[in-house]
């Protein structure tokens, strides 16, 4: 077995390994994968591997690192480190080779005087945590002293018509898109009729919701700066640096002020965004939604309830029925809004002894 330093020469083939491996719950775009484990710039590519056979150089495995850097413009993440995918071939498993690109990502996350390294969660991250499906892999992990810690969920509006959240044994295909009834409710899981959400904007005397515009870049960076400054702060920075014009941002506004706001997706954002990762699994467009906040001094009035109805209707507006809703552990307030758990994670995270 050799290893070689993970790059852009190895992208096809592993996007290859990737989704013969779990295609058929998480399938992997090119685009997808240069985007996440290539153009961070928070790859480490001194803990970043790719595990090749020998004899005809075809990729079994690969491990991808990501640090904190000190030139991000936000302190989010100091001190951490990440094991964004680590991945072997089944039928090359129990043969030492996670073992070995998980010593190489270690030691080089250790060399940068890491802290504490997570498995997923990181800046454009693919997974909050382990998958639920991947029990021998959290087995694996915990018995090389990573800690199992929160309950993690993407959740579906559409959790009947859902592809993709079978067993490793199951074969994920396309939902057949069934109609939505024309009568103004839905179908809950369990059959019963609920209401139909996004079919309006909510209203308040006080309160308007709107999408975004290339104007409000300014204020929203504001806003974000002084209420949640941070991941979500530096990811808004990215947004717009990459060409984004405001549309995938719902705005709660207050005597013309921003107060709140809700990130929405589709095929037209200028980034692939984490709630739109798996969009190849279903034959019909799917939306996403999130993340979402208000101002700590707007809160208890019903807009964080709001904001969301709001980013149903503009996404529902665009001819999107299937919205998804990832990395979460809000399941009782989002089934208020008909959404139910599609994929569930678990977190796991170690810490490193530097001094």
């Amino acid at each position: 077995m050799e290893y070689h330093p993970w790059s852009s020469k190895w992208l096809d083939a592993v996007c290859q390994l990737w989704n013969e491996q779990c295609g058929d719950r998480f399938p992997m775009r090119p685009e997808l994968l240069r985007q996440n484990s290539l153009d961070d710039p928070h790859l480490l590519p001194e803990g970043s591997w790719v595990a090749v056979e020998k004899e005809n150089q075809r990729p079994v495995g690969v491990v991808i690192a990501k640090k904190w850097s000190e030139a991000d413009p936000v302190t989010w993440g100091k001190g951490s480190g990440w094991i964004q995918a680590l991945l072997v071939d089944r039928a090359c498993r129990r043969q030492g080779i996670g073992a070995e690109l998980l010593k190489r990502a270690e030691s080089a996350l250790f060399q940068q005087n890491v802290e504490k390294i997570s498995l997923g969660s990181d800046w454009w991250h693919y997974f909050p945590g382990v998958p639920d499906e991947e029990q021998e892999t959290m087995r694996w992990a915990e018995k090389r002293g990573y800690i199992a810690g929160k309950q993690l969920f993407d959740l579906i509006s559409s959790p009947e018509e859902t592809a993709g959240n079978r067993s490793a044994s199951g074969v994920g295909q396309p939902a057949t898109g069934k109609e939505r009834p024309a009568s103004g409710v839905e179908q809950s899981v369990s059959g019963k009729e609920r209401p139909a959400f996004g079919t309006e904007l909510p209203t308040f005397a006080e309160v308007t919701f709107r999408e975004g515009k290339p104007e409000d870049r300014d204020a929203l960076m504001a806003f974000f700066n002084r209420c949640f400054p941070g991941r979500w702060e530096y990811e808004a920075l990215c947004y717009f640096e990459k060409g984004g014009t405001g549309r995938e941002f719902v705005l709660a506004e207050k005597n013309g002020a921003i107060i709140g706001f809700c990130r929405i997706n589709d095929d037209r954002s200028p980034i692939i965004a984490q709630n739109v990762y798996w969009a190849p699994l279903f034959a019909d467009e799917l939306g996403g939604i999130g993340p979402l906040g208000i101002d700590p001094q707007e809160r208890k009035f019903g807009y964080g309830r709001a904001v969301v109805e709001a980013g149903i209707y503009f996404l529902r507006q665009r001819g999107i029925e299937r919205i998804c809703i990832d990395w979460t552990d809000l399941v009782d307030f989002y089934r208020k809004l008909g959404f139910e758990v599609w994929k569930g994670y678990r977190s796991y995270s170690k810490i490193l002894n530097v001094g």
